[in-house]
């Protein structure tokens, strides 16, 4: 299951090794650890053969922090180092949101990949920048989707339908409840300038799922909401989002993110998708099976005409996205996902942010 399952913000999921490289042939920098998911982003790079080169932050705290988990790095004083070392063909980062774009561009400026967490945009205006970036420099901005490339159940979905298990996706409806953990978070988490909104921030994560699942290369935001219910002491935050889209295909989705998971689950959010196909369905329950003592995580269940198959799939799938991205970045292919799925996810939840109705 990983580290610190009950604490979403340091989830870092642990799976196996599986190298698409030799050590030395790709070279990873890492700076920006604002997010505790660089850990998990790290994780996955090294599982697939990725070699850590540097770190550089400007909190030796955080850098220290790091370095007690990977310690095969090195610590360098400035991001400099990293980007004038032609060796290193990758940054991974995990900076405040609103200045994650800006850090991209001068990754991919300076020749290299960069690899960041999600929501990698905070305004449409942002996005706009890095896409010319991207043209300009022929570099790639990855972006981790971490409820789907590091859950295996939300990866094995994929597969099914892949298969045509389902038939036809109609419709996908995703959970992504998360616990606040207020005194535990940084100023910027409650700055919406810094931080983006509800949908922009954990709502990249559902809208990203449904283009995958449904294979769409466009939507349209029909409706979106948000709201602050509980935390009046931070105004800027949103507590509630969701919304409604409709693919280009026809498929239709609905999701729903919140900050309001009890003390009591065991895990830091029942993160649940439902998938809706012409021959079948799937749920995933991602980190939980609430309700079932030591269920663990990655519970599939399909729905047939030839009956009910009930998966537990952790451990067994692997997180492929890693090698994939690997390989992308030195044979420039897409494999892992395509610059445009990736822009196309974050302009939807960025739209939806932006044109949600505020429920006071």
């Amino acid at each position: 299951m990983g580290h610190q399952k009950s604490d979403g913000m340091n989830y870092a999921p642990v799976g196996q090794v599986n190298h698409v490289v030799k050590p030395d042939e790709f070279n990873v920098g890492i700076t920006a650890l604002d997010h505790g998911h660089i850990n998990g982003m790290s994780n996955g790079l090294l599982e697939a053969g990725a070699t850590l080169k540097y770190v550089y932050d400007p909190d030796p705290e955080k850098v220290k922090a790091y370095v007690e988990q990977f310690p095969m790095v090195e610590v360098v004083d400035s991001l400099d180092v990293i980007l004038n070392d032609d060796s290193i063909q990758m940054v991974a980062a995990a900076a405040v949101p609103n200045l994650r774009s800006a850090l991209g561009n001068k990754v991919m400026r300076a020749g290299k990949d960069y690899f960041t967490d999600k929501t990698a945009f905070t305004t449409l205006e942002q996005l706009e920048e890095t896409k010319k970036v991207v043209k300009e420099t022929g570099r790639r901005y990855f972006v981790y989707f971490s409820e789907r490339l590091h859950v295996e159940g939300a990866i094995f979905a994929g597969q099914l339908i892949q298969e045509g298990k389902i038939g036809r996706v109609l419709s996908v409806t995703g959970f992504g409840p998360h616990r606040l953990d207020k005194e535990n978070r940084p100023d910027w988490f409650f700055n919406r300038e810094e931080y983006g909104g509800i949908l922009t921030d954990i709502g990249s994560h559902q809208i990203e799922q449904f283009l995958y699942y449904t294979d769409n290369t466009d939507a349209e935001v029909q409706a979106s909401k948000i709201a602050n219910y509980a935390n009046s002491d931070t105004p800027e935050l949103d507590d509630y989002g969701d919304a409604t889209l409709i693919g280009e295909n026809g498929a239709t989705f609905f999701f729903q993110v919140h900050w309001f998971t009890p003390d009591g689950l065991p895990t830091w959010g029942d993160g649940r998708t439902f998938i809706v196909g012409t021959e079948g369905s799937i749920e995933v329950r991602k980190y939980v099976d609430v309700g079932v003592e030591e269920s663990g995580s990655d519970h599939v269940i399909v729905v047939t005409h030839d009956g009910v198959e009930t998966h537990h799939v952790a451990g067994k799938v692997g997180y492929s996205f890693f090698g994939e991205m690997i390989l992308d970045c030195l044979n420039e292919t897409e494999n892992a996902m395509t610059q445009d799925h990736i822009f196309k996810a974050q302009e939807l939840c960025l739209v939806a942010q932006r044109d949600a109705v505020k429920v006071e």
